[in-house]
């Protein structure tokens, strides 16, 4: 009975050894981004005098305007969009708060936030298909993201 009992012990110190060195290596780099108080830098994009018209010449004219939307609390976090506009078209997209509960909301945000701009540009609205398997974290980015066309007075 007594070896039968060490042997359990030893397995669940092993497994417990295991459980942390899994989490003690290094994994992924972290998205998590706090918000700027200096307003942040120019995107990639913004950096390049003339990138955007050069992409779609049918752009409208006019000065690009930007407005950061609400932070919105979802079931695993919270984030806020900011939106680039010019005229009544959505030309950038970037999220400059992410905050998240564990690791693998990390992760999957990860993924997602980039299909998320893709369906944002695309459709220049804020009216996008949800991801499958991120559904709050779609809902949130949405939200966020009508937040900011409602400063920017954009339907």
């Amino acid at each position: 009975m007594k070896r039968a009992a060490w042997y359990v012990v030893a397995g669940v110190v092993a497994g417990f050894a295991s459980v942390l060195g899994l989490h003690g290596r290094a994994g992924p780099p972290s998205i998590v981004a706090q918000p700027k108080s200096t307003g942040g830098g120019p995107s990639p994009a913004a950096s390049r005098p003339g990138a955007a018209r050069a992409a779609d010449p049918a752009q409208p004219a006019g000065p690009a305007r930007q407005a950061t939307g609400s932070v919105v609390q979802y079931g695993y976090g919270e984030l806020s969009v900011k939106v680039t506009v010019q005229g009544s078209q959505i030309t950038g997209v970037s999220v400059p708060v992410l905050r998240t509960a564990e690791p693998y909301s990390q992760q999957l945000a990860a993924q997602v936030l980039p299909m998320l701009k893709h369906e944002v540009l695309a459709a220049h609205s804020a009216r996008i298909n949800a991801v499958s398997g991120a559904t709050y974290t779609s809902q949130a980015y949405a939200d966020s993201i009508q937040s900011a066309l409602d400063k920017l007075h954009v339907k």
